[in-house]
Order: C-alpha cells, then structure tokens, then sequence
C-alpha cells in the first residue's frame, strides 16, 4: 500500500514553483511593458546622455574650484584654501564604471494609493527603468529592501537578468507582507545599516515617503559624506489635501489606527492641508540642508517627465560646477 505523504509532498512544491513561476513571469511582462513605454522615451529624450543620472568616482585630479553647499568636505583642498583665504575642492575625473545602489522602503505607508497607482509601484517603476538604463551601458547596480526591517541586501551586478532578479525581491517583499505587522517604519536603521554594507563610493538613491520615526537626518548626513546621494521621495495628492467625501474612515497604514473624519467640514480640510504643507516645507529644507539631491514622485505623475525633470537638475548642477572650475581658472 502506497503512502499518499509524498504525493501531497510533491503537490505542495508544485504549488510553490508555480507560485515562484507566476511572479516571475509577472515581474518579466513589468520591465517589459518599462522598455517599451518609458525607456524607448527616455532614449530619444536624454539623447544617450544617462551619466546625468550618476556621477562615477574616479582618482584622477582633473580641477580645482570653490566649494559649493552639495559638495563632498572630504575633496577639500586645505593648502588652496588656506593660500586663497576661500574653501576650493578637487574635482576628479569620473570612473567609466559606476555603480548605483537602491535604499528601498518597502513599508506598509508605501502601498497606499488614491488613484491607479500606489506608491508601491511607482517605486518599482522608478527602480526598474533607473537599474535598467545603467545596467545597459555595464554599470552595476544593487539594492537594500526594507520592510519591518532590512530584510534582503542584493550584490550590485550588471545585466537584465540581475533587474529582474531585483524587482523580484521587491515584489516578493509586497506579497510576504503579514497583515499585523505594525509599527513606525525606522528610516534611520536603513541609512545606517547603508553606510556600513555599501563597500565603496556609489550612487545612492533613497527611495521612500519619508512616513518615519524622527531620527533619520543624522544617518542620512553620514551617508552624504561618502557617496553621492539622490533622495526619491514618494507621495500621494491625497496626502497633501482632502477632497469633500463627507464622513470617511482614515486607517494610519504605518499603526494600523482608524478613526473616522468629517471631510465636510471645511476647517478640517484646511488644518489637514496646512499641517500637509508645513511637513513638506520642514523635509524640502531638511534634505536640501544635508546636501542631497531630491526628486520627488507622484502617483499621478509621468514617469518620464519625472525623469527628464531630474537628468535636467543634475544637468545644471553639474554646469554649474564646471562654471565655477573655469573661473576659478582664470
């Protein structure tokens, strides 16, 4: 007589690799659908020109200029400074290679939405078509995920298997999600656990809502001193004003409270909207004051425009700089 152990054994892990199978093919019709809609855009757009989007760090002394409020303290030459009586930083020669790692939070704030999208899958979009169009060129690229903490750390590789293995984990970090995980997201032990596993100068892009403990500016400013840090902050119109739905129930996706709101009531909407607005001002001023460059993503945004927008900033930064370099020159 035959055991029938194994057979349910073997259904089990038949379950299992069709499960793996289905969102692999998934994450495969995504970056796809990314190529042919975003990034065949972004070629006639930018024109080939993707080191906008990253700085390489080469060794090679190529300039000196004045010191700028985004620049690295650590380039400074302290010799020029002290003959010039004014702060002047070394520029380098860029590496051909470069790599970029994405700091990713993947907490439950992200997975809200009012419209199509939810932050969640703007970040994958923006992570798919950034990881692609370097990888493209041999540049390598890596990731940290977190959820209720950092919970997976991916190598920086090159190749279109290796984004699809990274929109994978991202994926598979939303489908894992337990529904009574609660608590603050801790953006401040991702930067910090960033500093210490990211092994040489890259570029980093943090990608989250900012939906967080206090506490992460100073790990964030730690992080600026070594590597070239891009902040993507993720957000939704309806967190920045209530429209007139009348008496609706507001869950906090972070702590799982829920209380019910009058959205007829005109005051209410008003102090939703200021508290909105001076939260947005104090993060604008905190990321500019620490040194970083941010683009920020809507859900109703157009993911190309986003990024042209941000290869367009860069641009001008970097103009600026060579500006300076020439007449420090003369």
């Amino acid at each position: 007589m035959k055991s029938w152990w194994p057979k349910r054994a073997k259904a089990a892990n038949d379950e299992q690799l069709a499960a793996v199978e289905a969102a692999a093919s998934g994450v495969e019709r995504a970056l796809r659908r990314l190529e042919w809609t975003v990034i065949r855009r972004l070629d006639g757009l930018l024109q080939g020109d993707y080191r906008t989007l990253m700085r390489g760090t080469g060794l090679d002394l190529a300039d000196l200029r004045e010191y700028q409020h985004h620049d690295d303290v650590r380039h400074i030459d302290w010799n020029v400074t002290a003959r010039l009586q004014t702060p002047h930083v070394r520029v380098f020669t860029e590496d051909r290679e470069m790599a970029a790692w994405f700091v990713l939070d993947l907490s439950r704030s992200v997975d809200f939405g009012s419209g199509i999208k939810a932050k969640r899958e703007i970040s994958a979009g923006f992570v798919g078509v950034i990881a692609r169009l370097l990888t493209r060129h041999g540049n390598r690229v890596g990731a940290m995920v977190y959820g209720n903490d950092v919970e997976a750390v991916i190598p920086s590789r090159t190749g279109r298997r290796h984004v699809l293995h990274l929109l994978h984990a991202m994926e598979r970090r939303s489908g894992e999600r337990a529904p009574d995980q609660k608590g603050m997201t801790r953006l401040a032990d991702l930067l910090k656990s960033a500093a210490v596993l990211i092994p040489r100068r890259s570029t980093v892009f943090v990608v989250s809502d900012f939906v967080t403990e206090p506490g992460w500016e100073r790990p964030l400013s730690h992080l600026v001193q070594r590597h070239d840090v891009v902040a993507v902050r993720l957000f939704d119109p309806l967190e920045l004003e209530l429209p007139d739905l009348g008496l609706v129930p507001l869950r906090d996706a972070e702590t799982g409270e829920q209380l019910w709101v009058d959205t007829h009531d005109a005051g209410f909407r008003k102090r939703f909207a200021r508290i909105a607005a001076e939260r947005e001002a104090t993060l604008r001023e905190t990321l500019a004051r620490i040194g970083v460059d941010t683009l920020e993503l809507s859900t109703a945004d157009d993911l190309v425009e986003a990024i042209v927008r941000f290869a367009d900033m860069r641009k001008r930064r970097v103009r600026r700089g060579q500006s300076n370099s020439k007449r420090v020159a003369a």
